[in-house]
């Protein structure tokens, strides 16, 4: 089972980015489950129709006795999605949030009884403390990547996440593969990107260019895999998926 962690600054895409790689993940014939670990609860909305499924943290609140299949949505392409959640507004911590997700999915065995080939791990990359580094630090994931933008804002936020990946890597948890460019169109973006991951001894691994197509999947909560499975922004996330 391949364990991979991508984060990046809130709005940055991240989001779309992953649900379109879990769905081309799956056409390409990978079991993919996809676990969202922001506290809006919406990493798998393109995959469910737009629909907000429940999260772990709402049914532990709510529910006795709950089961993985409460736990776990299947979406489109067969993606198993899952979401953290987070804790009441003004009450608690979201990052406890997401240490009490995982644990939770751990005591059901949900690794065993789905045998998702690729997980992969939705994560916010504002603040890498506490649950935020949990995929990295709780040696959940294997491999972090990092969805940035030219913007100075999100590249700050990529240093600080590179940053807190080397500290855990040196106890051999998970280690950084490289940044996946979500271009903004802005100008001389794909160098200012690649001349922050070289200050941060990494790579561009992938540059995804901004397309209408993406909105208009969203618009109807689906991926571009799936909305438009025949168009060339399916073909790069295809690409993507392949590279990973």
């Amino acid at each position: 089972m391949k364990k991979i962690a991508i984060y990046g600054k809130g709005g940055i895409g991240k989001s779309t980015t992953v649900s379109n790689l879990s769905a081309a993940l799956a056409v390409s014939g990978y079991r993919v489950m996809q676990v969202g670990c922001d506290p809006k609860a919406d990493s798998t909305r393109n995959l469910t129709g737009g629909k907000k499924i429940a999260t772990v943290l709402e049914l532990l609140r709510d529910k006795e006795n709950v089961s993985l299949k409460d736990l776990v949505y299947e979406g489109d392409e067969g993606v198993f999605c899952v979401e953290a959640g987070g804790p009441v507004p003004g009450v608690g911590c979201a990052g406890r949030g997401i240490i009490t997700a995982f644990e939770k999915l751990e005591e059901l065995d949900a690794f065993e009884v789905y045998k998702p080939d690729i997980v992969i791990y939705d994560v916010l990359g504002d603040v890498v403390c506490g649950g935020f580094a949990m995929p990295i630090r709780g040696g959940y994931a294997e491999e972090v990547y990092i969805v940035s933008s030219g913007e100075m804002m999100s590249l700050y936020a990529a240093s600080n996440i590179a940053y807190a990946v080397k500290m855990f890597g040196k106890r051999k948890y998970a280690s950084l593969r490289g940044i996946i460019l979500n271009s903004k169109n802005i100008e001389n973006e794909e160098a200012l990107v690649r001349d922050a991951a070289a200050e941060i001894e990494t790579q561009v691994v992938y540059q995804i260019g901004r397309n209408p197509l993406v909105q208009q999947a969203e618009a109807i909560g689906k991926t571009v895999v799936s909305a438009f499975p025949e168009s060339d922004m399916t073909k790069n996330y295809l690409e993507l998926a392949a590279m990973l």
